[in-house]
């Protein structure tokens, strides 16, 4: 018997594991597109300025009207742009925004200027007492040697001490001691671009030398010395700001007037906002630094070319001028 029954085969297909398609990818990228737009709106709002805000508004209030009367961009690389208050919908731009804006900008500067200026000058401070304690020279000086934060400055004051004064009596004759001090400060002080002033102090003992010479006189004698030792070590005379004599006027220790320490100088760091309230004074008076005595200096080292200990001292002694030094010692 014939079987004619037809024979079925089935083909079964396999497919790879693991394939899905791509349209994920897709999505995935639509996703990280919208999340990229979102941050880039988000870093706008923060950043834009009021003025900004206020054209990205009118833009989409009245886009047409922008585009013709101000730039064609939203945010201009060239510019801000000012949108017409007659062809668009925006508001007038308040110019006290603006002005505003400006303010702060200059405070903010002001305040970072400041605030920079105390942080070098402290780091002046740590260094010179750093200087001071590691020195053999200046150890020994050590209580004569004062370092403070003012609101003016770094002040370092230097004072008498009743065994050891830094000059002669009634003189502005510098002690080599005091010329060591002096000599040794000058390269760390002139590591800051501040400017410094100097100023002389004496005690509040009458000088008993000629009638037309005081106090007055010898404290600002002493500062002029004072200066003239910096300068032969090696500090920029073009830094200095002011050089005064304030003889008993300013006491260290006003229970004793007569109290050793009272015979001071002072050098202090200028900060940049005092440095321009003594610019200004100077300016009104008609641009005249401080005076000083009518001393004639000779020329003063260079930077490149400072002076050692010995040769400062040879020709720091020159300066016992007669303006200065008298026969008939006394005072402070």
């Amino acid at each position: 018997m014939d079987n004619n029954q037809p024979i079925i085969v089935k083909r079964i297909k396999k497919v790879a594991a693991g394939h899905h398609g791509g349209a994920w990818k897709i999505a995935f990228a639509d996703f990280a597109t919208a999340m990229m737009a979102f941050f880039l709106v988000m870093w706008l709002m923060s950043s834009a300025t009021p003025e900004q805000k206020l054209a990205i508004s009118g833009y989409f209030q009245d886009p047409i009207g922008f585009t013709e009367s101000a730039s064609p961009h939203v945010i201009d690389l060239g510019g801000t742009p000012t949108p017409s208050p007659d062809r668009t919908l925006n508001d007038v731009v308040d110019p006290d925004v603006q002005q505003s804006e400006a303010t702060i900008d200059a405070e903010q500067a002001q305040t970072f200027s400041e605030q920079l200026d105390r942080e070098r000058l402290e780091l002046l401070l740590h260094e010179l007492q750093n200087k001071v304690d590691e020195n053999p020279d200046l150890t020994r000086f050590k209580d004569q040697i004062l370092f403070e934060i003012t609101q003016d400055g770094l002040r370092i004051q230097i004072m008498d001490a009743a065994n050891r004064p830094m000059f002669a009596l009634g003189s502005a004759q510098l002690q080599p001691y005091f010329e060591d001090i002096l000599l040794a400060m000058a390269d760390t002080i002139r590591a800051v671009p501040n400017k410094i002033s100097i100023s002389g102090h004496t005690d509040a003992k009458p000088y008993s030398g000629r009638g037309d010479f005081g106090n007055w006189e010898l404290s600002a004698g002493r500062a002029n010395a004072a200066r003239r030792a910096l300068v032969a070590g090696g500090y920029p005379e073009e830094q200095l700001a002011r050089v005064v004599g304030y003889a008993s006027s300013a006491l260290f220790d006003r229970e004793d007037p007569l109290n050793p320490v009272n015979r001071r100088i002072d050098i202090l760091v200028l900060t940049k906002r005092a440095q321009r309230d003594i610019e200004g004074e100077q300016s009104e008076a008609g641009g005249t630094p401080a005076a000083t005595p009518a001393a004639v200096a000779p020329p003063a080292a260079t930077l490149a070319d400072p002076l050692q200990a010995p040769q400062l001292r040879e020709r720091l002694n020159i300066f016992e001028d007669g303006v200065l030094k008298f026969d008939q010692p006394g005072g402070s």
